[in-house]
């Protein structure tokens, strides 16, 4: 399959959703990314295989040919040439799962994370077959690092994984055009970026990406993270190694609240999504916890505690960008309310903005971003202390599927140039408009009991003068008014004709 064709990634998800049959999306998901992985590290290994044997002072079976490169060593039980041709053995299974023992074995990085429950009974292993056979394209050599199309591929089935499990695979995903406007805004070039709750690890690969877009050096950002569910956990560990990003996300799952893996840390960019309104967070084991600098967050609602969490971590002069559903601008149960308060009266709290619904595979609830940072005079040629951006983004995007909306590049980019340009860290000269963007004051803010929702600051959308004279205007109306009480009587005559012809009195 060539990988120059426009919508392969969907092409390949129609071929692989059609061998998934009746088996649950959940379980087909470690499936088919489990051997898109072993394709993957195959791939590299097989290329670089092929070039020692050209050598003749180097010998292709030196592991530490591989591991100078940063090449995952692949034992010969689990390259793809001998998975292939076992494709269609009824014992293809324990073949396979063989060959991730192996490779977990070799490679220290990867110790308990692939998937290895190929060859039990509930597999289908002539579909087993049929998927190894789909992966016939190349992913992993040279060529397909840079064009990253395991990493096209990989995103774009954890999304459609999303979407087929509905609530509880989205959970852990943050769709990319959301991860991409929240890394555009924070701009993390240097320093220790992390996410507390990072699901499949898809802010740290998009902080990368920005980082090599525009031409920096990847060794200048350092990646910490963790994640509490035990297989998403797992999926961040393989899409970190097939990006070859060195990430710290601890090695175990764990819970960000009540086992914190990074104790010490001060980041100097916070990039999130958690997950909304989580209720059983056991926040009563936590009361007195040391993070809540500004009030105890309730136990039924873990939105503050998150907040709170992510604001102890933030280093002195750090930002952080985390979205929030959009109850969490307005509540106002006392705990939260005081938070939020405290917050917004400590200068913390810099920028919101409110997206519209139908962005997440999980929810159809609307949601916002939330930017708190430690430091408003980063930049010295503005003063922004005691001020806070808004920005109503709820008009902006576009419907990609029937029940799902996207943000474009453009989209991206009109939201991010206006945060910049009220930093002060672009070209352009920030300004308010009406019904988008609007700076206020903290004293406005308090005129408004502390919530935070764009809508109450930014105003009504300012609409095209209208040109047409007064009385022209009254007279057209008085006409258009006449018309439609002629039309009404005309209507009502022909219904009590009608209902007088069939025997009905009026």
């Amino acid at each position: 399959m060539s990988t120059a064709n426009v919508g392969f990634e969907e092409n390949l998800w129609l071929m692989a959703d059609k061998l998934r049959g009746s088996m649950d999306a959940s379980e087909y998901k470690n499936v088919v990314l489990g051997l898109l992985f072993l394709k993957y590290v195959s791939d590299s290994f097989e290329e670089k295989f092929a070039e020692l044997q050209e050598d003749e002072w180097a010998d292709p079976e030196d592991k530490d040919e591989y591991l100078a490169e940063n090449i995952f060593w692949v034992p010969k039980e689990a390259r793809w040439t001998f998975i292939k041709e076992n494709a269609k053995k009824p014992e293809v299974g324990q073949i396979i799962d063989s060959a991730m023992i192996a490779i977990e074995k070799e490679n220290e990085s990867l110790r308990g994370v692939l998937p290895k429950d190929y060859a039990r009974p509930a597999l289908d292993k002539t579909r087993l077959g049929e998927t190894i056979d789909l992966f016939s394209f190349k992913v992993g050599d040279k060529e397909s690092r840079a064009q990253d199309v395991l990493g096209r591929v990989y995103e774009y089935f954890l999304g459609k994984f999303a979407s087929a499990e509905g609530k509880n695979g989205g959970e852990f995903y943050t769709p990319s055009s959301v991860v991409k406007l929240l890394v555009q805004m924070l701009e993390p070039y240097k320093g220790r970026v992390y996410d507390p709750c990072c699901g499949s690890g898809g802010m740290f690969v998009q902080s990368e990406k920005f980082v090599e877009e525009h031409q920096g050096k990847l060794g200048d950002i350092a990646v910490y993270g963790q994640e509490s569910n035990p297989t998403t956990w797992k999926l961040a560990k393989m899409n970190l190694a097939i990006r070859g990003i060195d990430g710290n996300i601890g090695d175990h799952n764990a819970d960000t609240f009540h086992n914190d893996l990074h104790k010490g840390l001060k980041a100097d960019y916070i990039i999130a999504n958690p997950p909304f309104n989580i209720s059983d967070w056991g926040g009563e084991k936590l009361r007195e916890d040391v993070r809540w600098q500004y009030g105890t967050p309730p136990v039924g609602n873990a939105n503050y505690a998150w907040i709170q969490h992510m604001v102890s971590k933030l280093a002195p002069s750090g930002t952080a960008g985390f979205v929030l559903a959009n109850g969490s601008m307005s509540t106002s149960t006392i705990a939260e309310l005081e938070i939020r308060k405290n917050l917004i009266e400590q200068d913390l709290v810099e920028c919101i903005v409110t997206l519209p619904g139908q962005l997440f595979y999980s929810t159809a609830i609307p949601v916002c971003i939330w930017f708190v940072t430690r430091n408003k005079a980063k930049n010295s040629e503005k003063e922004r202390k005691g001020e806070i951006l808004f920005i109503d983004a709820r008009k902006i995007g576009s419907m990609s599927t029937r029940t799902l909306k996207e943000f474009s590049s453009e989209d991206i980019n009109k939201i991010a140039d206006v945060y910049h340009a009220w930093l002060g860290t672009n070209n352009q000269v920030y300004k308010d408009i009406a019904g988008f963007c609007k700076v206020a004051k903290l004293e406005e803010v308090r005129e408004h009991e502390y919530i935070l929702t764009p809508g109450r600051y930014v105003g009504l959308e300012e609409v095209e003068e209208d040109s047409e004279p007064f009385e022209d205007k009254m007279e057209r109306i008085t006409s258009e008014l006449a018309e439609q009480f002629t039309k009404s009587k005309r209507l009502e005559n022909q219904i009590r004709g009608a209902l007088e012809g069939i025997g009905y009195g009026v």
